[in-house]
């Protein structure tokens, strides 16, 4: 069984900066990709950031610029460095992990909370 355990949430005024992390219990090259997804109360979950295998990274349009994906192969860690917070960013942030197998089921943290406000 994977664990992803995530860190980092916490309060910060708008204009600040957060950096979470997701720790896995095995290698990260197992998994075809691993990222960052959020949901804000009443809203469907979201894609935030991936970082594949290769290193490749995606960002939803709304962060682009300000959240920066990566990762610690030598600590099976990721990482989503969040700067220029705005109150939307406010959100559950949860870790995931794609399995290479296409017909396995995503793996998932606990979530963490991000709240941005002043």
């Amino acid at each position: 069984q994977v664990q992803l355990v995530e860190s980092g949430g916490g309060l910060v005024p708008p204009g600040g900066s957060l950096r979470l992390s997701c720790a896995a219990s095995r290698n990260i090259f197992s998994f075809a990709a691993m990222g960052w997804y959020r949901q804000a109360p009443g809203k469907q979950r979201e894609l935030v950031a991936t970082i594949t295998t290769s290193g490749i990274t995606n960002y939803a349009d709304s962060v682009k610029g300000r959240f920066t994906g990566s990762r610690d192969i030598s600590k099976n860690t990721v990482y989503l460095q969040m700067n220029e917070l705005k109150p939307e960013d406010t959100a559950v942030y949860y870790c995931n992990a794609r399995p290479h197998l296409a017909t396995m089921l995503d793996y998932w943290g606990q979530g963490t909370q991000v709240t941005v406000s002043s």
